[in-house]
This record gives structure tokens, C-alpha cells and sequence, in this order.
């Protein structure tokens, strides 16, 4: 098994109860107490936030938190899900920073959220003196169905927009990559979710013919923490 590039803090079992306003979830910890976790992810989550499921929760030691508990893993009947979005981009950046993805390794320098155009931000931004600057835009990919990941779970305007400038990009000389994280074990193969979101899958389509890089991962989730782990192939066609 590979070893965990993130680690998690200590995590706390308990059991769904609902998930609602987006970023709310009601828990029920094994004493009994009833709590609400913060849920880090915008998305639909399908097949993700399934009444009483087992989930393990976070807790923040910062008094000044609204909420003090973190929605980070559930237990799917497939295997266990990271829920939290956040987690994808501090695996990227570790995983770079290590060279464990070999497409984006030998960059010295990485930057996170590079301003693009007037209202995007890319996630990072990797340079070093005579290597092609790249930008990276990581999604976090939890959709699976009969083995094949889809993203996004939800009509994303602003995934689309993170496309447009990763294709704008190319123009001025830099690589463009949109690194995808399937954040659960069960997944063989990736496509647009194009009968959720017609226009994300189109946009992917173009910037790829245009010349952005697609570069899709699994991972591999223990008790310990979570690992980059296989490159998985994608269709677009």
C-alpha cells in the first residue's frame, strides 16, 4: 500500500444523519450526541451522503469556528469516500512537491492560488528557470458509477470558467494541466458528466483539443491518511 502523503488528524466515528444547506451535516456520534460538521463540499454529492452511513468527523481546536467538526470520510457500499474537497488540493501540492506525479515532476517553485484572468483563481502555479511555467487546477472527483468516476455532480459555472483560463493560458506560453483527484478506490475509468453539466464536458473537450493536459489519479484511503495512487484513463469521446 502506498504510504499516506496526507495524514488525518484525529477523526471522530459517528453516523449521518442528513446533509443539507450545501455545507451542513447533522452526525450522530456513537455516545448518542447529536452534532453538526461542517461539510466542506459544494458539490450534489452523489451517492455520497447516504442516511446512516458511518462517517469520520474532525475536530477543530479554534475556539473563534462556528463549527467546530469537519466532515471529512464516509462509508460508501463500495469503500470509503473523502468528502472533503480541500483535501484534493493538499494532496496535489504534496504529491508535486514530492515528484510522485511523474507529468509535473522537476518543478523547484509552486505557487497556490495563481490569479487568471479577472475572476479565477488556479490552484498552483509550478515554475523553475528553464522549464515551461504550468498552471494546475485540481478537482476532486467523488461521482462513481459502476466503475467509472464523472465529474462535475453538479452544474459547476465556475469549473467551467477554471477551463477557459487554463485554454487562455496556453496562449501566453504556459502549460495548462487540470489534475483530476478521484478521492475513493473504486473507479477504472473517468468521463464528463455530460447529463449533469453539457457545458463543463464541452469546455473539457475544447481545451483538450486545444492542448490542456488531462491527468487523472485515484487515490488510496486508509485509517492512516490518503495516497496518490493510479493513473486512470479517461474518454471524452
Amino acid at each position: 500500500m502506498p504510504e499516506p502523503l496526507i495524514t488525518w488528524p484525529e477523526l471522530v466515528s459517528g453516523t449521518l444523519i442528513r446533509r443539507y444547506k450545501r455545507f451542513l451535516a447533522d452526525i450522530e456520534l456513537s455516545s448518542g450526541e447529536i452534532v453538526t460538521a461542517h461539510c466542506p463540499n459544494p458539490g450534489r454529492m452523489l451517492e455520497c451522503s447516504e442516511q446512516g452511513r458511518k462517517v469520520r468527523i474532525s475536530r477543530s481546536s479554534n475556539p473563534s469556528r462556528k463549527l467546530a467538526y469537519t466532515w471529512e470520510v464516509i462509508e460508501t457500499a463500495t469503500g470509503p469516500v473523502v468528502v472533503n474537497t480541500l483535501t484534493a488540493n493538499r494532496l496535489a501540492k504534496a504529491a508535486v512537491m514530492k515528484g510522485i506525479i511523474p507529468e509535473l515532476a522537476g518543478y523547484p517553485e509552486i505557487r497556490t492560488e495563481m490569479p487568471a484572468g479577472s475572476h479565477s483563481r488556479i490552484d498552483l502555479c509550478l515554475s523553475g528557470r528553464d522549464l515551461q511555467p504550468c498552471l494546475v487546477e485540481v478537482k476532486s472527483c467523488t461521482y462513481v458509477e459502476q466503475a467509472v468516476a464523472m465529474f462535475p455532480d453538479a452544474v459547476s459555472e465556475r469549473g467551467r470558467r477554471h477551463l477557459v483560463e487554463l485554454r487562455a493560458a496556453l496562449g501566453s506560453g504556459m502549460r495548462s494541466v487540470l489534475l483530476i483527484l478521484i478521492q475513493r478506490m473504486d473507479a477504472r475509468l473517468f468521463r464528463p458528466a455530460d447529463h449533469i453539466d453539457p457545458k463543463w464536458g464541452s469546455e473539457l473537450r475544447k481545451a483538450h483539443a486545444a492542448g490542456v493536459e488531462l491527468l487523472v489519479y485515484s487515490t488510496h484511503i486508509s485509517s492512516e491518511g490518503i495516497a496518490l495512487a493510479d493513473r486512470i484513463p479517461f474518454k471524452l469521446v
